[in-house]
Protein backbone atom coordinates (compact mmCIF):
# COMPACT_ATOMS: atom_id res chain seq x y z
CA UNK A 1 0.00 0.00 0.00
CA UNK A 2 1.38 3.42 -1.50
CA UNK A 3 -0.06 6.47 0.37
CA UNK A 4 1.84 9.34 -0.58
CA UNK A 5 0.44 12.92 0.70
CA UNK A 6 1.86 16.46 0.36
CA UNK A 7 0.79 20.07 -0.06
CA UNK A 8 0.04 22.36 -3.18
CA UNK A 9 3.54 23.81 -3.04
CA UNK A 10 5.84 24.16 -0.41
CA UNK A 11 6.31 28.40 -0.01
CA UNK A 12 2.98 30.04 1.56
CA UNK A 13 2.94 33.44 3.47
CA UNK A 14 2.83 32.33 7.02
CA UNK A 15 4.40 29.26 6.74
CA UNK A 16 7.93 30.62 8.75
CA UNK A 17 7.24 30.00 12.64
CA UNK A 18 4.08 27.89 11.71
CA UNK A 19 5.58 25.20 9.85
CA UNK A 20 9.21 26.44 9.17
CA UNK A 21 11.50 26.85 11.97
CA UNK A 22 11.82 31.12 12.62
CA UNK A 23 14.54 32.45 10.54
CA UNK A 24 14.14 29.66 7.52
CA UNK A 25 15.46 31.45 4.69
CA UNK A 26 13.32 30.55 1.47
CA UNK A 27 16.08 28.53 -0.47
CA UNK A 28 15.84 26.03 2.87
CA UNK A 29 11.93 25.67 2.71
CA UNK A 30 12.22 22.77 0.18
CA UNK A 31 15.01 20.60 2.06
CA UNK A 32 12.70 21.28 5.51
CA UNK A 33 9.44 20.35 3.80
CA UNK A 34 10.90 17.37 2.55
CA UNK A 35 12.09 15.86 6.61
CA UNK A 36 8.28 16.23 6.74
CA UNK A 37 6.14 14.79 3.74
CA UNK A 38 7.37 12.56 1.00
CA UNK A 39 5.62 14.30 -2.39
CA UNK A 40 4.54 17.67 -3.10
CA UNK A 41 2.41 19.09 -5.69
CA UNK A 42 4.12 21.92 -7.95
CA UNK A 43 2.21 24.91 -8.40
CA UNK A 44 4.39 27.75 -10.28
CA UNK A 45 4.11 25.24 -13.49
CA UNK A 46 0.63 26.09 -14.05
CA UNK A 47 2.04 29.87 -14.79
CA UNK A 48 4.61 28.41 -17.35
CA UNK A 49 7.67 25.59 -17.86
CA UNK A 50 9.89 26.42 -15.22
CA UNK A 51 13.84 26.69 -16.14
CA UNK A 52 15.74 23.37 -16.10
CA UNK A 53 18.05 25.07 -13.30
CA UNK A 54 15.29 25.17 -11.54
CA UNK A 55 13.93 21.49 -11.75
CA UNK A 56 17.26 20.16 -11.24
CA UNK A 57 17.98 22.45 -8.22
CA UNK A 58 14.09 20.57 -7.06
CA UNK A 59 15.89 17.54 -7.47
CA UNK A 60 18.96 18.29 -5.92
CA UNK A 61 17.69 19.26 -2.54
CA UNK A 62 15.06 16.48 -1.65
CA UNK A 63 16.19 12.87 -1.25
CA UNK A 64 15.55 9.64 -2.55
CA UNK A 65 12.24 8.84 -2.80
CA UNK A 66 10.44 12.06 -2.81
CA UNK A 67 7.87 13.11 -5.58
CA UNK A 68 7.45 16.43 -7.48
CA UNK A 69 3.65 16.12 -9.11
CA UNK A 70 3.43 19.27 -11.57
CA UNK A 71 0.41 20.98 -13.32
CA UNK A 72 0.52 21.26 -17.31
CA UNK A 73 0.70 25.23 -17.94
CA UNK A 74 -2.46 26.66 -18.23
CA UNK A 75 -0.98 27.69 -21.94
CA UNK A 76 -2.37 24.04 -22.39
CA UNK A 77 -5.54 24.08 -20.24
CA UNK A 78 -6.90 26.85 -20.35
CA UNK A 79 -5.58 29.18 -23.19
CA UNK A 80 -5.27 26.70 -25.88
CA UNK A 81 -7.68 24.36 -24.48
CA UNK A 82 -5.90 21.77 -25.97
CA UNK A 83 -5.48 22.62 -29.66
CA UNK A 84 -2.09 22.58 -31.22
CA UNK A 85 -0.22 22.04 -28.17
CA UNK A 86 1.89 19.08 -28.97
CA UNK A 87 4.88 21.08 -29.01
CA UNK A 88 4.63 22.87 -25.50
CA UNK A 89 3.38 19.78 -23.57
CA UNK A 90 6.26 17.85 -25.33
CA UNK A 91 8.75 20.83 -23.83
CA UNK A 92 7.00 21.16 -20.58
CA UNK A 93 7.85 17.26 -20.02
CA UNK A 94 11.30 17.45 -21.42
CA UNK A 95 12.07 19.95 -18.55
CA UNK A 96 10.49 17.54 -16.30
CA UNK A 97 12.16 14.71 -16.79
CA UNK A 98 15.30 16.55 -15.56
CA UNK A 99 13.63 15.30 -11.93
CA UNK A 100 14.40 11.50 -13.17
CA UNK A 101 13.30 9.02 -10.67
CA UNK A 102 11.28 12.10 -8.73
CA UNK A 103 8.76 12.36 -11.39
CA UNK A 104 5.32 12.18 -10.28
CA UNK A 105 2.24 12.42 -11.41
CA UNK A 106 1.68 15.21 -14.18
CA UNK A 107 -1.95 16.84 -14.02
CA UNK A 108 -3.84 18.14 -16.35
CA UNK A 109 -6.02 20.84 -14.46
CA UNK A 110 -9.00 22.33 -16.57
CA UNK A 111 -11.07 25.10 -15.38
CA UNK A 112 -14.87 25.07 -14.64
CA UNK A 113 -16.22 25.78 -18.23
CA UNK A 114 -19.13 27.80 -17.87
CA UNK A 115 -22.21 27.30 -20.48
CA UNK A 116 -21.28 30.29 -22.48
CA UNK A 117 -17.85 28.44 -23.28
CA UNK A 118 -19.90 25.93 -25.63
CA UNK A 119 -17.60 23.48 -24.33
CA UNK A 120 -19.67 20.45 -23.47
CA UNK A 121 -18.85 17.00 -21.87
CA UNK A 122 -19.06 15.58 -25.19
CA UNK A 123 -16.66 17.71 -26.95
CA UNK A 124 -14.04 17.96 -24.47
CA UNK A 125 -13.57 14.59 -23.86
CA UNK A 126 -12.97 14.48 -28.28
CA UNK A 127 -10.58 16.99 -27.91
CA UNK A 128 -9.24 15.50 -25.09
CA UNK A 129 -8.83 11.63 -26.53
CA UNK A 130 -6.39 12.17 -29.13
CA UNK A 131 -3.94 14.50 -26.80
CA UNK A 132 -4.34 11.25 -24.08
CA UNK A 133 -2.88 8.66 -27.38
CA UNK A 134 0.14 10.92 -27.55
CA UNK A 135 1.26 10.95 -24.11
CA UNK A 136 3.98 8.95 -23.41
CA UNK A 137 2.61 7.39 -20.49
CA UNK A 138 5.14 4.08 -20.47
CA UNK A 139 6.97 6.67 -18.94
CA UNK A 140 5.41 9.46 -16.97
CA UNK A 141 1.85 9.42 -15.11
CA UNK A 142 -0.90 11.41 -15.83
CA UNK A 143 -4.02 12.97 -14.02
CA UNK A 144 -7.16 15.12 -15.51
CA UNK A 145 -9.07 17.28 -13.19
CA UNK A 146 -12.61 18.61 -14.44
CA UNK A 147 -14.50 20.74 -11.90
CA UNK A 148 -17.84 19.87 -13.12
CA UNK A 149 -19.48 16.73 -11.02
CA UNK A 150 -21.80 15.82 -13.94
CA UNK A 151 -18.29 15.40 -16.54
CA UNK A 152 -17.77 12.43 -14.48
CA UNK A 153 -19.57 10.15 -16.59
CA UNK A 154 -19.23 6.92 -18.43
CA UNK A 155 -17.51 8.89 -21.77
CA UNK A 156 -14.96 10.54 -19.70
CA UNK A 157 -14.29 7.41 -17.35
CA UNK A 158 -14.22 5.53 -20.29
CA UNK A 159 -11.38 7.64 -21.94
CA UNK A 160 -9.57 7.87 -18.97
CA UNK A 161 -9.34 4.12 -18.41
CA UNK A 162 -8.39 3.40 -22.07
CA UNK A 163 -5.13 5.09 -21.63
CA UNK A 164 -4.23 4.57 -17.98
CA UNK A 165 -4.75 7.93 -17.27
CA UNK A 166 -6.00 9.06 -13.20
CA UNK A 167 -9.86 11.16 -12.97
CA UNK A 168 -8.79 13.29 -10.37
CA UNK A 169 -10.93 13.41 -7.16
CA UNK A 170 -11.12 17.33 -5.97
CA UNK A 171 -13.08 18.37 -2.79
CA UNK A 172 -14.34 21.09 -3.70
CA UNK A 173 -18.19 23.49 -3.22
CA UNK A 174 -18.82 22.22 -6.56
CA UNK A 175 -17.68 18.61 -6.67
CA UNK A 176 -20.00 15.70 -4.87
CA UNK A 177 -18.87 15.33 -1.19
CA UNK A 178 -16.67 12.84 -0.41
CA UNK A 179 -19.44 10.36 0.57
CA UNK A 180 -21.29 10.42 -2.60
CA UNK A 181 -17.72 9.77 -4.47
CA UNK A 182 -16.62 6.51 -2.21
CA UNK A 183 -20.07 4.77 -2.92
CA UNK A 184 -18.67 5.26 -7.48
CA UNK A 185 -16.09 3.29 -9.38
CA UNK A 186 -13.88 6.30 -10.28
CA UNK A 187 -10.36 4.94 -9.94
CA UNK A 188 -9.54 4.89 -13.85
CA UNK A 189 -5.69 3.89 -13.73
CA UNK A 190 -3.00 2.28 -11.35
CA UNK A 191 -3.11 4.65 -8.91
CA UNK A 192 -5.45 8.42 -8.02
CA UNK A 193 -4.72 11.77 -7.58
CA UNK A 194 -6.78 13.51 -4.92
CA UNK A 195 -6.74 17.06 -3.87
CA UNK A 196 -8.60 19.16 -1.39
CA UNK A 197 -8.90 22.52 -2.77
CA UNK A 198 -11.75 23.88 -0.23
CA UNK A 199 -13.98 27.02 -0.84
CA UNK A 200 -10.96 30.17 -1.94
CA UNK A 201 -13.46 33.05 -1.82
CA UNK A 202 -14.86 31.58 1.30
CA UNK A 203 -11.74 31.14 3.21
CA UNK A 204 -10.09 34.23 1.74
CA UNK A 205 -12.64 36.42 3.72
CA UNK A 206 -10.85 35.26 6.85
CA UNK A 207 -7.55 35.06 6.15
CA UNK A 208 -5.03 35.93 3.81
CA UNK A 209 -1.74 34.19 5.20
CA UNK A 210 -1.40 30.66 5.92
CA UNK A 211 0.31 30.24 8.98
CA UNK A 212 -3.15 28.65 11.29
CA UNK A 213 -5.74 26.91 10.21
CA UNK A 214 -8.76 28.90 10.23
CA UNK A 215 -12.02 26.70 9.52
CA UNK A 216 -11.77 22.69 11.13
CA UNK A 217 -11.50 20.34 8.37
CA UNK A 218 -10.95 17.24 10.16
CA UNK A 219 -14.16 15.83 10.25
CA UNK A 220 -14.46 16.05 6.20
CA UNK A 221 -11.72 14.73 5.88
CA UNK A 222 -12.43 12.18 7.84
CA UNK A 223 -15.10 11.23 5.22
CA UNK A 224 -12.40 10.77 2.36
CA UNK A 225 -10.72 7.74 4.80
CA UNK A 226 -12.61 5.35 3.18
CA UNK A 227 -12.17 6.20 -0.42
CA UNK A 228 -8.48 6.20 0.46
CA UNK A 229 -8.78 2.75 1.58
CA UNK A 230 -10.66 1.74 -0.99
CA UNK A 231 -7.55 2.73 -3.44
CA UNK A 232 -5.79 1.06 -0.97
CA UNK A 233 -7.39 -2.37 -1.09
CA UNK A 234 -7.08 -2.32 -5.01
CA UNK A 235 -3.59 -1.94 -4.43
CA UNK A 236 -4.27 1.93 -6.15
CA UNK A 237 -1.38 4.28 -5.31
CA UNK A 238 -2.54 7.26 -3.74
CA UNK A 239 -1.32 10.85 -4.15
CA UNK A 240 -2.97 13.38 -2.50
CA UNK A 241 -2.32 17.44 -1.77
CA UNK A 242 -4.04 19.65 0.14
CA UNK A 243 -4.14 23.03 -0.53
CA UNK A 244 -3.90 26.20 1.84
CA UNK A 245 -7.11 27.45 1.07
CA UNK A 246 -9.26 23.89 2.63
CA UNK A 247 -8.40 25.20 5.88
CA UNK A 248 -5.62 27.44 6.44
CA UNK A 249 -3.06 25.80 6.68
CA UNK A 250 -2.28 23.14 4.89
CA UNK A 251 0.17 21.11 7.08
CA UNK A 252 -2.17 20.55 9.89
CA UNK A 253 -4.41 18.57 6.80
CA UNK A 254 -1.88 16.55 5.88
CA UNK A 255 -1.34 15.65 9.63
CA UNK A 256 -4.74 14.90 10.31
CA UNK A 257 -5.27 12.68 7.25
CA UNK A 258 -1.69 10.84 8.23
CA UNK A 259 -2.82 10.40 11.23
CA UNK A 260 -6.28 9.14 10.60
CA UNK A 261 -4.57 6.58 8.27
CA UNK A 262 -2.37 4.93 10.52
CA UNK A 263 0.88 6.48 8.69
CA UNK A 264 3.57 7.01 10.88
CA UNK A 265 4.61 10.70 11.36
CA UNK A 266 7.93 11.78 9.36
Amino acid sequence: MTIRLGTCSWTAKGWVGAFYPSGTKQADFLPHYATRFDAVEVDSTFYATPPASTVEGWRDKTPDGFLFAAKVPQLVTHERFLEDCAEPIAGFLGTMRLLGPKLGPILFQFPYFAQRTGVTEKNFVERLVPVLKELPREEIRFAVEVRNKHWHAPRLLDALREHGVALTLIDHPWMLAPSAMAKRELFTAPFTYIRWLGDRKGIERLTKTWGETVIDQRERLDDWVPIIEQAAAKDIEVNGFVNNHYGGHAPDDVDHLRERLGLAPR
